[in-house]
């Protein structure tokens, strides 16, 4: 896990309440829904594209495009990247 993954797992285990017992997961592992280790749901989501664009300066903006790039904290790593 890299840092940025490591900082918006902090970032979503704040925003979504999650107990710190899960600050080392699979960046790769499935972010929102029943597979989630986090146990993230779609009110969740909002949350955590809110909170991205206010920390980040980033949009996520069509539900396609929420639902690839909240597929992983890895993938949604890799967006933040590529957008600053």
């Amino acid at each position: 896990m890299n840092e940025l993954e490591r900082e918006l797992l902090e970032m979503i285990c704040e925003v979504c309440k999650i107990k710190d017992e899960h600050s080392v997961i699979d960046p790769t592992l499935p972010l929102i829904g029943p597979e989630s280790p986090l146990g993230i749901d779609s009110l969740d989501a909002v949350e955590i594209v809110f909170t991205v664009k206010n920390k980040y300066g980033v949009r996520i903006d069509s539900e396609e495009t929420s639902s690839k790039v909240l597929s992983s904290l890895q993938s949604l790593a890799e967006f933040i990247r590529n957008k600053q």
